[in-house]
């Protein structure tokens, strides 16, 4: 008897790795499942074997459950591929097809699962709102990127920005300066110790200093639901920026579906009444619509159509790498 053909997808990130199976009608699709180890990043970016070493028993437990299916094409959707992705294109695609026969190989930015997770192979925009933020936007002949550039330099409209103007908020209140809030100050003092003066020295030295400051960000729409003014401003200058990174992800003629996804879209209205009105004003002729599913719904359907070869999203040697 033929074993049956299936699909992988992975979504790796911050968290850790997703895997889950995309099996033929009549078969149950297991999982997903899951290792809460991050794939590590050295000199050459993502590691390459570090993924190998995490997926191989991830996979060979999916496949059993299906009764030892056949790897038609994979997925796999990575935080960081954009700018750390060398060593996967390198070693990756011939690590799987040495471990599982597997030829149809294709290695995304998160950024593009999200966006196949949410409009599948449609033109228009994502904005995937998390601790960080990015915007990636397709005429299915070429991508539109907008931010995604890190706490530093980007992420406008983020978790970890939100989180930082909060705490500046706070230590504005602190220090007596315009602009402070004092329900902000007392909601950090009690996630990070009174007196506020120690704060730069638990957060500057921390390597996921981005993810810290991200779980500031729901202290400030709790105060902004509870109407304190500066909360209240910092979450419509988020909606701003996230308009912002919507409108340049758009294509040109501005006429398309826009999706929002992402853990910051669970601090509710206090964010999403303004973002609504910020894309209605920025984006006229847009039309809103839900996302459909997540990064690892997207990594799904670009293995999905990878072996169907009817991929129409737009091959790109940092956001979508195609080996076959």
């Amino acid at each position: 008897m033929t074993e049956p053909a299936v699909v992988l997808g992975v979504d790796s990130g911050g968290s850790g790795l997703r895997a889950v199976l995309g099996v033929p009608d009549g078969l149950r699709a297991p999982g997903p499942v899951r290792s809460a180890e991050p794939v590590r990043t050295g000199p050459r970016g993502i590691d390459a074997a570090h993924m190998r070493e995490q997926l191989e028993p991830m996979v060979r437990q999916l496949l059993a459950e299906v009764g030892g299916g056949r790897l038609a094409a994979v997925a796999v959707g990575a935080a960081g591929m954009a700018t750390l992705g060398d060593d996967l294109r390198g070693r990756l695609p011939a690590a799987l097809a040495e471990l599982f026969g597997v030829r149809r190989v294709a290695l995304a930015a998160d950024a593009v699962t999200a966006y196949a997770g949410a409009l599948g192979q449609r033109p228009g925009a994502v904005v995937a709102a998390g601790t960080g933020l990015i915007g990636l936007g397709t005429d299915l002949t070429a991508w539109r990127r907008t931010d995604g550039w890190g706490h530093l330099l980007g992420d406008c409209g983020s978790g970890a920005w939100i989180g930082r103007a909060g705490l500046e908020a706070a230590m504005r209140d602190f220090d007596g300066r315009r602009g402070g809030s004092a329900a902000l100050r007392a909601r950090a003092e009690e996630m990070f110790g009174s007196p506020l003066s120690g704060l730069p020295r638990q957060l500057y030295p921390r390597p996921d200093r981005p993810a810290v400051l991200a779980a500031f960000a729901p202290e400030v729409g709790r105060c902004a639901a509870d109407g304190d003014p500066v909360a209240v401003r910092v979450l419509n200058e988020a909606a701003g920026h996230i308009a912002d990174a919507a409108a340049a992800a758009c294509p040109p003629d501005g006429a398309c579906e826009v999706a929002l996804t992402g853990g910051l879209l669970k601090l509710g209205d206090v964010l999403l009444d303004p973002l609504g009105a910020q894309l209605t004003e920025r984006l006229p002729h847009a039309r809103r619509v839900p996302a459909a599913g997540d990064p690892l719904d997207g990594a799904v359907r670009i293995a999905t159509d990878l072996a169907a070869d009817t991929l129409k999203l737009p091959g790109d040697p940092h956001l979508l790498y195609v080996e076959e």
